[in-house]
C-alpha cells in the first residue's frame, strides 16, 4: 500500500521538490504581508499557510487526474492511474481528507472569516476541475485556458497572506496586490516552462505550448512572461526595501534565461526542454526568497 503511494508521489507529485517550492512561497507570502504591516509573522500563521497551500497543490494534481483520465488512458497509459497503480476513487478519498485538514486549520487560525476565504478558493478549484463547463471551447482557446487556470495562483497566495493579515489587523495591507500579480505571472512561467519540449520529446495527445504555438513562439512568450514577472517583482520588493537587489538579480536571471533559450532554439536536443522547467523553479525561488524571506531576515 505505502509502496504504491510512494511511487505515485515520485511520478506525479514529488513531495520534497514541491514541498521546497511551496514552503518558500508560503513563508514568503506571510512574511511579505507582515513586512507591509510592519510586523513579524507568527509560527502558527507560517505553518498553517504552508499546510493549506501544500494541500491545495496536491488537490490540483488530484483534480488533473480526474480531468485528464480519458486522455491519459488513450495517450499516456504509462501514468499511475491508467496503469492501475492508484484509482480515482482512492485519489478522491485523499482529496476529501486534505480538504478536511484545510478546513480545520483555517478555522483554528482565523475562524469563520478565514474559513470563508478557503471556501472561495475551493469553489474556484471546483470550477477549474470541471473546465468551467466549457471544456471544448477552452481547449480551442489555449491562451484563455491558461489565464483561467492560472487565476487559481493569486487565490492560493492571497489565502496564504490572509493567514497573516486576517488574523492580526483584519485589513489587507496596502501594496499586497503587487505580490498577488507576481504570483499570477509566476504561475504562468511555471506552466509554460514545463510544457516546452524538443521535437523528439513531443507526445501524441499532449498539448504542449511548443506544439500548440511552435517552439519559437513558446520560448518567446515564456521569456516575455519572465520579464513581466521580473518587473512586477522589483516593484513589489521595493515596497519592503529590497527593490534594487532583486532588480539586479532578475536582470542577471533574464540574461541566463535568454542565453539558454537561444541554445535550445538553435539545438533542441532530446530532453533539453527540461531546462525551462528547471529555470522556472529557479525563478520561483529567487523571486519569493527576495520578496519576503530575505527582507524579513535582514530587517532591523
Amino acid at each position: 500500500m505505502l509502496n504504491r503511494w510512494w511511487t505515485y508521489q515520485k511520478e506525479r507529485f514529488p513531495i520534497a521538490a514541491n514541498g521546497l517550492l511551496i514552503g518558500v512561497f508560503s513563508f514568503s507570502a506571510v512574511s511579505y504581508s507582515a513586512l507591509l504591516r510592519g510586523g513579524v509573522p507568527s509560527w502558527d500563521s507560517s505553518t498553517v499557510a504552508f499546510a493549506i497551500a501544500f494541500l491545495f497543490f496536491l488537490q490540483l494534481r488530484i483534480a488533473d487526474e480526474f480531468k485528464d483520465y480519458e486522455e491519459d488512458c488513450r495517450f499516456r497509459p504509462y501514468r499511475p492511474v491508467p496503469r492501475g497503480l492508484v484509482s480515482l476513487r482512492e485519489l478522491g478519498i485523499l482529496g476529501a481528507f486534505t480538504a478536511i485538514i484545510q478546513g480545520v486549520l483555517a478555522l483554528y487560525l482565523g475562524g469563520l472569516t478565514l474559513g470563508l476565504f478557503l471556501i472561495g478558493v475551493w469553489l474556484y478549484l471546483g470550477l477549474m476541475s470541471q473546465e468551467f463547463f466549457i471544456r471544448d471551447w477552452l481547449k480551442a482557446h489555449p491562451i484563455i485556458y491558461l489565464i483561467s487556470h492560472m487565476m487559481i495562483m493569486p487565490l492560493i497566495y492571497g489565502l496564504a497572506t490572509a493567514c497573516d493579515w486576517q488574523v492580526t489587523t483584519g485589513v489587507m495591507p496596502s501594496g499586497l496586490g503587487w505580490f498577488l500579480a507576481v504570483s499570477f505571472f509566476n504561475g504562468v512561467v511555471i506552466e509554460i516552462g514545463r510544457k516546452i519540449r524538443s521535437p523528439k520529446d513531443e507526445e501524441a495527445g499532449v498539448d504542449t505550448y511548443s506544439y500548440l504555438w511552435g517552439r519559437k513562439w513558446a520560448v518567446f512568450v515564456w521569456l516575455v512572461v519572465c520579464t513581466i514577472m521580473a518587473v512586477l517583482s522589483a516593484i513589489a520588493a521595493n515596497l519592503v526595501g529590497f527593490g534594487l537587489p532583486l532588480a539586479i538579480a532578475t536582470g542577471l536571471m533574464l540574461g541566463i534565461s535568454g542565453t539558454l533559450a537561444h541554445r535550445f532554439l538553435r539545438s533542441p536536443l532530446p530532453n533539453s526542454g527540461k531546462r525551462f522547467e528547471y529555470l522556472s523553479a529557479i525563478w520561483t525561488l529567487l523571486v519569493y526568497l527576495s520578496l519576503g524571506i530575505i527582507p524579513l531576515l535582514i530587517s532591523p
